[in-house]
């Protein structure tokens, strides 16, 4: 072990190989769930470097872990406690290589953070829409690992529908080039498609070609009460219809989530007095003047006899509403500890799949409270369950909630993991939840690309 470290140390400058105590906030994920020990960590600066490592790696049989910003949710960029892992960060590859505003395309490294990717297609007039609340510190190369999605996955897609290219490399060290900014390209299998939602199973991506939109110049936006999950469906439903793609962001927002804000987030501001049982947050967005786009969201909301419907009349006022949004997750940290769901069901079975999940879990536990919130447009929902005990003992009861959750998903036709990946904390459930033969495709694969078996062990797939 000592001649890997030598060597190691010899690849990259005095900065890049980190030991001891310095590795110790890689080793522990941001849910505070996972805390793992690395031999090291290893920070290249280039391409070049990272094959270099991982060539060394697979020629010790030494474990990698991928890691980006370090804000996975399901423990995916955790090494376990047995130390024998090298943590390979990509921090220090942060540049923004290329922005081409003729072929709306950009040229980043997996380390660059997505806020300056966004600003960065901005400078050049330009939207990169990915958005979710980490923005400011995730990583571009986490976040096409985990196919990350976000407010704005209804009009512009996940990581999947937003990258047109990849250099990645392979568990052997070779690097393969498929930067290529091409719409249309049908020579052969994509192979980015099996990098992109990986989660660094298969290689290290370490540069994308990312797809660029024009910046919208006019933007409105609403917070609209609703009586039900089922009035939100023909709400957006009935806005679609009459704007069409301009709908870029439709989110759901329930009254546990408005009293948890209050309690937790007293300095936002809280416009509705009383609370509605729920509410969505509608976004429009196109080019023109956002007065005008504004009026026609007014005149459809009072067309769809929207009766308690507050519309932002300048950008300060919506970001006010976007603040409750996106400030949901922070008011569940300082609640204390939640059973966390992270699922996807087709738009239509939202309304049942909530109605009979809440009935299911207040029959099992009858302390239990939820927390719903999230991106009604796609289908994806962010549905945590709070109970009485708010510390980690809550987790012993896991379990039993998961099953609730996940057979009325199940039931439903969605997924257990609509944004966030499987990583540690999901793997199992991966397993009892795809039919075998795609579990057997996914286990070829890994086996293909990786048939040491060193890239990111003890994520997605059971061994």
């Amino acid at each position: 072990m000592n001649t890997f470290l030598e060597t190691l140390k010899g690849l990259l400058d005095t900065a890049g190989v980190l030991t001891g105590k310095d590795t110790a906030a890689y080793c522990l994920d941001q849910r505070r769930r996972y805390q793992g020990s690395a031999l090291a960590v290893a920070r290249p600066r280039s391409t070049a470097e990272v094959a270099a490592v991982i060539e060394l790696c697979a020629l010790h049989g030494i474990a990698i872990v991928p890691q980006g910003g370090n804000t996975s949710l399901c423990g995916g960029a955790t090494p376990d406690a047995s130390g024998t892992a090298l943590v390979l960060s990509l921090e220090r590859m942060n540049h923004i290589l290329e922005v081409d505003p003729e072929n709306n395309t950009m040229i980043v490294e997996a380390g660059a953070i997505l806020a300056d990717v966004q600003a960065a297609a901005r400078a050049a007039n330009r939207l990169f829409p990915a958005e979710w609340a980490a923005s400011g510190s995730c990583r571009i190369g986490g976040a096409l690992a985990t196919n990350a999605g976000g407010v704005n996955v209804l009009r512009y897609g996940n990581m999947r529908e937003l990258t047109l290219g990849l250099e990645v490399v392979l568990p052997s060290g070779e690097v393969w080039n498929g930067l290529r900014g091409l719409r249309k390209d049908n020579t052969g299998y994509d192979l980015k498609q099996l990098f992109v939602g990986s989660e660094g199973t298969l290689g290290v991506i370490t540069r994308a070609v990312l797809r660029l939109y024009p910046l919208p110049t006019a933007h409105a936006t609403a917070l609209v009460a609703v009586s039900d999950p089922a009035a939100a469906v023909e709400l957006l439903r009935g806005v679609q219809a009459a704007v069409g793609d301009r709908v870029t962001s439709f989110e759901l927002i329930s009254k546990p989530c408005f009293e948890l804000l209050a309690k937790q987030c007293p300095a936002l501001p809280h416009p509705f007095s009383p609370l509605p049982e729920w509410a969505v947050l509608v976004e429009l967005s196109d080019g023109g003047d956002s007065h005008a786009l504004t009026d026609q969201l007014a005149e459809v909301l009072h067309a769809l006899a929207c009766d308690n419907a507050l519309l932002a009349q300048n950008s300060r006022q919506a970001r006010d509403f976007w603040q409750l949004r996106e400030h949901i997750p922070e008011a569940q940290r300082r609640e204390g500890v939640s059973i966390k769901h992270d699922i996807s069901v087709p738009v239509g079975n939202i309304p049942a799949f909530l109605n009979e999940c809440g009935q299911q879990l207040a029959l099992a536990f009858s302390d239990a409270s939820i927390i719903a919130f999230g991106h009604l447009g796609d289908g994806n929902l962010h549905y945590n369950v709070f109970r009485t005990d708010k510390t980690a003992a809550l987790y012993a009861n896991e379990p039993a909630v998961n099953d609730i959750v996940y057979s009325c998903v199940a039931f439903h036709n969605g997924s257990i993991s609509a944004e966030h990946g499987i990583g540690q904390l999901k793997r199992y459930h991966l397993a009892q939840y795809r039919n075998p033969l795609e579990l057997t495709i996914m286990q070829q694969i890994k086996r293909v690309f990786d048939p040491k078996q060193i890239m990111n062990p003890g994520k997605v797939l059971i061994d």
